[in-house]
């Protein structure tokens, strides 16, 4: 049964949202946090986790009837994957190529099948302002599997790329983060780029999926579009989030469920 909400004189029918983690990170939670969530986005050596992680998690994901996606990162592991690089498409494709190639192969041999790719860190916001990188990551997804979906920031590059070449995606909002006036996220390295309070994540989350506008820092009215919602695993405040957006969720008759 659908919920109508009604706002500023329309209609807006509200079925499910996907509810989104990045996990496999050396994180302690994840086990806790997978019963809440309808994908999880696996990383794949590069950032964090290796190989035996990746098939934990992903056997954990299995477990909850969660969908599997690869998180590919630049190789960065001192900086978390969070430190933007100089570099090229050719070397973003290979590098893409290779963890969502290794992320396929455990879910293969688990006996199921990979649903998304989304970018991690820095290289998730260089895609998103960048169309040639965000292209190189659309390439490399398409060669392995063109029946994946591409997991990327609202009103991104990444999305752009990713329609243009013939891929399903799945536009991204974030619980934990905050928005400046063009749509991108806060730099970390700035004044409250995180949510820490539970009330005000709830608060931008509804607004993301019902209104379908975020709020910037300086108050400016954003449209959006949020196919799926971010948890940020390491975060935290990222269990007592998830918990509380899951059962804000099924108070409004809202499912998660995946895309």
């Amino acid at each position: 049964m659908n919920v109508i909400f009604t706002l500023m004189n329309t209609f807006v029918n509200i079925n499910s949202i996907d509810l989104n983690c990045d996990m496999g990170e050396g994180m302690d939670n994840d086990t806790f946090i997978m019963p809440f969530i309808s994908s999880t986005n696996i990383a794949c050596g590069f950032h964090a986790g290796d190989e035996e992680i990746m098939r934990k998690t992903a056997m954990l994901a299995l477990q909850n009837h969660v969908s599997i996606g690869a998180h590919p990162s630049f190789a960065d592991k001192e900086n978390f994957g969070r430190t933007e690089m100089t570099t090229v498409p050719a070397e973003v494709y290979a590098l893409v190529a290779q963890q969502v190639y290794c992320m396929k192969k455990i879910c293969d041999e688990l006996g199921t099948s990979l649903h998304h790719v989304k970018p991690h860190g820095a290289l998730y916001n260089m895609a998103a302002r960048d169309p040639a990188l965000a292209n190189a990551i659309a390439r490399a997804v398409f060669d392995i599997n063109s029946n994946l979906i591409v997991y990327g920031l609202s009103g991104s590059f990444l999305i752009d790329e990713s329609n243009k070449i013939g891929l399903k995606t799945a536009s991204e909002v974030f619980a934990d983060r905050t928005y400046r006036d063009d749509g991108s996220l806060t730099p970390r390295s700035q004044p409250n780029a995180l949510i820490e309070d539970e009330n005000m994540s709830i608060r931008q989350v509804l607004q993301m999926i019902i209104e379908k506008t975020v709020r910037s820092l300086s108050g400016k009215i954003i449209p959006i579009v949020a196919d799926t919602v971010c948890i940020h695993g390491d975060g935290k405040h990222a269990l007592v989030f998830v918990k509380k957006i899951f059962q804000t969720l099924k108070e409004k008759n809202i499912a998660v469920k995946t895309i």
